[in-house]
């Protein structure tokens, strides 16, 4: 038996899950969160119920101490040398990390040469690794890359038509993200459907703020809808997703916007709240549409036609598909987006949708298609951390 927490740590936040493996069994989770503001957050879960305190956090050091101390205080271990990993969310590996890797001083070299790659994230993920690392000197530590379970595209889905000498000297490529909860869900829905997944054709639709989509043949990620960065894809909370890219060179023209105001536009006002005007989060987006609003009924169909053109054009890629699998945010709770979905797709794919069980189904694993449905049609909550448990397990072992 063995102990491992997996790690999530964004530039403000900090979220975990301690595992016993290999059971697999949860024995507590938690986040902390507005980290380096004096009204910081921590939560942990103890025996079912959750513990939060309000008070400063300074740094990821202070944080994963405090996690570490509650750890013991609160009885969960008896000692920190009883966790033997610790799995990190490492959100891009490049060309150079294609799997999960134990952390040496080369890994950490060569994953901070990514850093402009992903700005926001990697950097944070160097700060949450080295915070446990000096907390837990005895512990070994795995990165799991978000970028991984994509790097089995083949060359025709993740180049651009740019100038070569881009891809060559830059990388500038499609990558693709969420990799880790991908994986998970259609390792799941295979297991569900008693099928081997090298056998399985299988749309998987992560939707949340941040959404994604991948064709996954034979538990292998042929095609995935974000890129070079989490930008590109679907139209996601803030995010625009595909646009043609002419519009950001006009619009700096006539406005005389920078590229960074471009870069903000276009990550964080777009969108849900761009469109709508509204709000961000799917939730206000549906309440608006029972409510009529034209907005926000206006956001729910462009959001819908951008999920079912990927969708449409992964079915063909993949030659049909064995089943769709909604997770995320929106995927787990939106009971209308996901009806808006499957009714579009209905007519194509000879989908049939259970739509009571549909509308009364919330963040459960559930086979949301009738047993007439030609394509399956799976809600299977996702669970990245533990993915990433059993990553590190595999690897420290």
């Amino acid at each position: 038996m063995s102990k491992i927490i997996s790690v999530n740590a964004g530039s403000s936040s900090l979220k975990f899950q301690l595992f016993e493996m290999p059971s697999e069994e949860v024995l507590t989770s938690g986040i902390v969160e507005k980290i380096g503001f004096e009204d910081a957050i921590f939560t942990i879960k103890v025996n079912g119920e959750k513990i939060k305190k309000v008070l400063p956090i300074p740094d990821h050091t202070k944080a994963v101490s405090m996690l570490l101390e509650a750890l013991v205080e609160y009885k969960i271990v008896n000692s920190l040398d009883e966790i033997t990993g610790a799995g990190h969310r490492a959100v891009h590996g490049g060309e150079i990390f294609k799997e999960s890797v134990p952390v040496t001083e080369d890994v950490v070299e060569k994953f901070a040469s990514l850093n402009d790659l992903a700005p926001l994230h990697n950097p944070a993920g160097l700060v949450g690794y080295n915070a446990f690392k000096n907390n837990l000197p005895n512990c070994k530590h795995v990165f799991v890359f978000d970028t991984a379970f994509h790097s089995t595209m083949p060359k025709e889905s993740y180049i651009y038509a740019l100038p070569m000498k881009y891809y060559d000297e830059y990388k500038i490529r499609r990558y693709g993200f969420h990799g880790t909860s991908h994986k998970y869900v259609s390792l799941r829905c295979a297991e569900l459907m008693n099928k081997k997944v090298e056998d399985t054709k299988i749309i998987t639709c992560h939707l949340g703020n941040g959404a994604s989509i991948t064709a996954v043949d034979g538990g292998k990620s042929i095609n995935t809808s974000m890129g070079f960065t989490p930008l590109a894809g679907v139209m996601m909370g803030t995010r625009c997703g595909d646009i043609d890219p002419a519009i950001v060179t006009y619009i700096m023209k006539k406005t005389g916007a920078t590229p960074d105001e471009m870069d903000d536009i276009m990550n964080k006002q777009s969108g849900m709240l761009g469109v709508s005007g509204i709000s961000s989060d799917a939730r206000d987006i549906e309440d608006g549409c029972k409510e009529g609003n034209p907005a926000a009924l206006l956001t729910a169909e462009v959001y819908v036609n951008r999920v079912i053109n990927v969708v449409g054009g992964y079915y063909a890629q993949l030659g049909g598909a064995d089943a769709i699998v909604f997770t995320g945010g929106i995927g787990e709770n939106d009971t209308n987006m996901r009806k808006m979905i499957c009714d579009r797709l209905s007519a194509a794919f000879g989908i049939q949708l259970d739509e009571v069980l549909n509308g009364k189904t919330r963040g459960k694993e559930v086979l949301l298609s009738t047993a007439e449905s030609k394509v399956a049609v799976w809600l299977i909550p996702t669970n990245e951390e533990l993915m990433i448990a059993r990553d590190t397990y595999r690897l420290i072992a």
